[in-house]
């Protein structure tokens, strides 16, 4: 691999050359799998002998989605990976558009301002579980391109469509204005065992230490909250997200 080369696409390593050239890199070849078989566009593949030599079945499954490959030494594929233990592979995938449509969805969740990557893909990962396809995200979200947002996801970032409007909030009132109730996680909420939905909502969770903004509380319909029985703070927003999402899917 050249010089140039290899400072081009160890470059999406930081966000900003991400957010230009619109790609960024997935390591591992579960992840690899999941978003070739995502139709996410693959630019290329890299990957070093001793991967070679012990994955030749996924090495065989490249050739035949016709991937454009190159073999790299294990320093370059460090230079490219960031992580401290990298796995032997690294794909340089390609965004792709995604669509303001909400299709109707029963329930949508948004996300104001949820800035750990780690829980930003928890959060994708529990969405995807729970069959939730589209997830409305806020200019200070964590970027769902983020490597450590891919990984904490598992992969669910190829199967769940996240979409950051350019206004967050106009987007909000606009689904409102869809008779969907706006519906936001906060500790002085309802019980959400309690809570008996009504028609579509959009489940909202806000950022981890501050909780919902001002304005985001002028457009809430109605609070909701999972109640606690011990000496705990608070919930982590990723696992308070597993709790809501499936109470509100049983009920809808």
């Amino acid at each position: 691999m050249t010089k140039n080369k290899l400072k081009y696409y160890s470059s999406l390593q930081k966000k900003k050359y991400r957010k230009t050239e619109k790609k960024f890199p997935v390591e591992g070849a579960k992840l690899i799998r999941e978003a070739l078989e995502s139709e996410y566009p693959c630019e290329i593949i890299f990957y070093t002998n001793q991967f070679e030599e012990k994955s030749l079945e996924f090495i065989e499954y490249l050739k035949k989605r016709e991937c454009r490959c190159e073999l790299i030494s294990q320093k370059e594929l460090e230079r490219l990976s960031d992580t401290e233990s990298p796995q032997g592979i690294i794909g340089i995938f390609t965004e792709r558009e995604l669509s303001s449509s909400v299709s109707n969805s029963k329930i949508l969740l948004a996300l104001e301002d949820v800035s750990d990557p780690g829980n930003m893909g928890t959060i994708v990962r529990n969405s995807d579980w729970f069959g939730l396809g589209k997830i409305i995200v806020s200019r200070d979200c964590a970027e769902i391109y983020n490597p450590k947002v891919i990984r904490a996801s598992a992969g669910s970032v190829f199967h769940v469509e996240v979409f950051r409007p350019d206004n967050f909030y106009e987007f909000l009132s606009e689904l409102k204005k869809a008779d969907y109730t706006i519906l936001t996680a906060d500790l002085t909420g309802e019980n959400v065992y309690d809570f008996k939905p009504g028609g579509k909502i959009v489940l909202i969770l806000a950022n981890e230490a501050n909780g919902p903004t001002e304005i985001l509380k002028s457009i809430t319909d109605k609070s909701i909250t999972i109640p606690g029985y011990g000496k705990a703070e608070s919930l982590n927003v990723a696992s308070a997200s597993a709790v809501l999402i499936s109470e509100l899917v049983r009920k809808i």
